[in-house]
This record gives structure tokens, C-alpha cells and sequence, in this order.
């Protein structure tokens, strides 16, 4: 085949596979974020607001899914993932369903069971796509789907709400709509190609790892590991406050009655954070990757405390300052999902799936949202949820990046890029 057929087939391939994760991924948010746009104003469960025992209660089922994916999603085969993949949706909408008619404390459960499943569905995407030539430019558009997806399908519950849907039936309501593209979407990424040999050698090979694998990558970083996973875990806490109450910080800033408000924000997050994820691609070296990617999570961080700072010297207005909180929260948090741990087994010629290393950060990480959740509320009940998110803005922004630069330095020395990885096996078929 010509360089120039080759270029041709490979952009192709992006295309396709960009597409499919972006449509599956943001349909999966139809099934987890809508409920968010009602307030659910006069109810309340096991003392505690409804709002607030929802958004835990799901953040919780979808806790544990991570904790219970670090095994499962890293160890399934690849000939079970479409099933996988559609399997989790369905019980999600179960859930929806029983919510629908139940009492409040019984929706409690089942938001808890709705975010279960879910918590599966990243890790199963990524599947198809890491370890990839082309893998940063495959996650960023992956990645972008949950920056747009939580605000556009919020908007869609909030549409419904207009259209005289009751709270209770909307979240169902707006699942039911996007099951079918969700559907064909899955079909779609069980269809791509497996990895060449050209992706294995460049990016080392992915599958399967067992538990001595997992183990032994973790200590042999386990300063660079420890020091992201706490910067992730606070990060999560973070960007959850934002997206679960974010009509409520928009209220106290004045902004709670416009139109697609959503959208209009986190658009501009998700086309800065795709330009950047898809300029990491230029970067062949692995190792000079992995620098570029911790530059671009402490440009985050910088972006959290500069953009704060600019507005409370009122030099840029309230929806430029959220722009600028998506922007930089977001800027660190996705490629903790995507290109940060494909590049470090990259860089180290470990073998396996990056996916281990994202469920990891994912069970500490929504942990740390769990805690969050209820420790606002317990702790800081008297505290306007506009003034805890710019406090946590300045927290995270300053802490996060003093550990990034720690986690930088663990992975960039010679022990750490040296001998010791796994070597890569020989390709195996789908």
C-alpha cells in the first residue's frame, strides 16, 4: 500500500473510531446526568436534601464499579465487550424506571444502582482504543463527549421539564431516547480493527493483566502513581461539585435563568481540551509525551487559580470564570482517562492495558467525590455552595500542582524509564 493509501486508510480509521466512542460515550450520559437538571425543591431523604442523597447515592454505585472494574474491565476478554457494553445501559434504565414511581428514600437505591453499571462503560471504550499510533487523537475525541454530553443532556432533561415531564419521569425519559444510537455506536467499535503490529511496537501491546502484572507496576512507580492518584483524587471531587451543581452555582452568580447555559459553557471546554489532547499526538518520543501530557495538567491547574483570581478582581464575568474552571479542571482530569497512563506504559515498556492504571485512579477519585458529597454538607452546611467551589478552586489548584511536578520527576528519572517493564507479548487475536 502508498504512503498516500496509508495516510488515506488511517485517517479514515480515526474518523470512524472518533465517532463511535464520542456517540456511545455521550449517549452513556443519558443514563447518568439528567436527573442533575431537576432540583427536586421540598424533598429530602435520610436527612439530607433529595438532591444531595441522589448525587451521592450515585456516585457511590458508580464507586464501586470502579473499584470492582480495576479486575474486571482489565481482565475481560475482547469478544465480551459488546455485550458488556449494552448490558450496563440496560440496568441503568431499569433503575430510571423504578425511580420513576418510587419514594424518595427508595430512589436513593436506585441512583445507586443506576451509576453501578456506568462506572463500567469508560474503561470498555478505552479498551477499544488504546494502545494505538493514533491514540491521543482517539481519547481526545473520546474524552470530549463527557465535557459536551453532561450539559447537553442536562439541557434535554431540562427541555422535558419545560414539556411538562415530571422530575421523577424526566431522567428515564431521556435515557429512553438515546438508547437505540447507543446501541448502534457499540456495534460500530466492536467492528474496528485490532491493534497492527506497527500500533504494538510503537506503543507497546495491550490486554489482558493479571494481578502480579498490576502489582508490580505499582510498585515500581508507587511515587509517581501515589502522588497522581491523590491529585486525582481531589480533581474528581472537584470536577463532580462543578457538573452535579452546577445550576447552583450559576443561580448564585446570577446566571440561573438562560437558555442552553450548559452548552454555551462547556463547548469552549471541550474544544480547547481536544486541541490539546490532539496536539500531544505530534509528540512520537514516549517519554517527551509524558512530559508534554503532566505540562498539560499543570496548565490546568494554573488556568483553576488564574481564572478565579481575574474574576474576584472582577476582570471577567461569571460564565467566563466557569469557562475557565471547565477549561482547567478538565484540561487535568481527561488525560488521567486517556493518554497520561497510554503514554507512561509507553514510555516504560510495560505491557498490558492502561485501563488498570484509569480504573485505579477512578475508585480513589470517586471516593474522594463520595467524601466530598457528604462532608460539605456535614462540615460546611453553612457555607453557600458558591463559596466552597471557589475556596476547593484555590485548594486544588495550588496543591495539584506541587504534586504533578512530584509525579513528573518520579516518572521522567532513570529507575523509572529503565529496565524492569514487562516485555511485550506476542500479538494475540481478537
Amino acid at each position: 500500500m502508498s504512503s498516500t493509501s496509508e495516510r488515506r486508510a488511517s485517517a479514515a480509521f480515526v474518523l470512524r473510531a472518533v465517532a463511535l466512542s464520542f456517540t456511545a460515550y455521550f449517549c452513556m450520559y443519558a443514563f447518568r446526568k439528567p436527573f442533575a437538571a431537576a432540583s427536586f425543591e421540598g424533598e429530602a431523604a435520610f436527612g439530607v436534601e433529595a438532591k444531595t442523597a441522589f448525587v451521592v447515592a450515585q456516585v457511590i454505585g458508580y464507586t464501586v464499579s470502579k473499584f470492582l472494574g480495576v479486575k474486571l474491565v482489565s481482565e475481560l476478554a475482547a469478544k465480551k465487550r459488546r455485550l458488556a457494553l449494552i448490558a450496563t445501559v440496560v440496568m441503568a434504565e431499569l433503575a430510571l424506571l423504578v425511580f420513576a414511581v418510587a419514594p424518595t428514600p427508595l430512589r436513593v437505591a436506585c441512583l445507586f444502582f443506576n451509576g453501578l453499571p456506568l462506572g463500567f462503560v469508560w474503561g470498555l471504550v478505552v479498551r477499544y482504543l488504546e494502545g494505538r499510533r493514533q491514540s491521543e487523537i482517539l481519547l481526545a475525541g473520546l474524552s470530549v463527549s463527557f465535557i459536551v454530553a453532561s450539559g447537553a443532556v442536562k439541557d434535554v432533561g431540562r427541555w422535558l421539564l419545560g414539556e411538562g415531564i415530571t422530575e421523577a419521569w424526566m431522567p428515564a425519559a431521556v435515557g429512553a431516547m438515546f438508547f437505540p444510537l447507543f446501541v448502534v455506536s457499540v456495534i460500530g467499535l466492536d467492528r474496528l480493527p485490532a491493534p497492527s503490529r506497527a500500533d504494538i511496537e510503537a506503543r507497546s501491546e495491550r490486554g489482558p493483566m493479571s494481578a502480579e502484572d498490576r502489582r508490580a507496576l505499582l510498585r515500581r512507580h508507587a511515587v509517581g502513581f501515589g502522588a497522581l492518584f491523590v491529585v486525582y483524587f481531589f480533581l474528581t471531587a472537584y470536577r463532580d461539585f462543578r457538573d452535579n451543581y452546577g445550576v447552583e452555582i450559576f443561580e448564585a452568580l446570577g446566571q440561573g435563568g438562560e437558555a442552553a447555559l450548559f452548552t454555551r459553557t462547556e463547548l469552549p471546554v471541550a474544544f480547547g481540551v481536544l486541541v490539546c489532547m490532539a496536539l500531544l499526538n505530534l509528540v512520537r518520543d514516549n517519554r517527551r509525551a509524558v512530559a508534554a501530557t503532566f505540562g498539560c495538567l499543570i496548565v490546568g491547574m494554573a488556568l483553576l487559580a488564574g481564572g478565579t483570581w481575574l474574576h474576584r478582581a472582577g476582570a471577567v464575568d461569571a460564565v467566563t470564570w466557569m469557562i475557565c474552571t471547565g477549561l482547567g479542571s478538565y484540561l487535568a482530569y481527561v488525560p488521567y482517562g486517556s493518554v497520561l497512563f497510554d503514554r507512561i506504559l509507553a514510555a516504560t515498556g510495560t505491557a498490558g492495558t492502561a485501563v488498570f492504571a484509569i480504573y485505579v485512579a477512578d475508585a480513589l477519585g470517586y471516593t474522594g467525590s463520595v467524601l466530598l458529597q457528604l462532608g460539605r454538607d456535614v462540615f460546611f452546611g453553612g457555607v453557600s455552595r458558591l463559596a466552597f467551589f471557589e475556596g476547593f478552586t484555590w485548594a486544588l489548584a495550588l496543591g495539584g500542582a506541587a504534586l504533578l511536578l512530584v509525579a513528573l520527576r518520579d516518572f521522567l528519572s532513570e529507575r523509572a524509564t529503565g529496565s524492569g517493564a514487562r516485555p511485550a507479548r506476542p500479538a494475540s487475536p481478537r
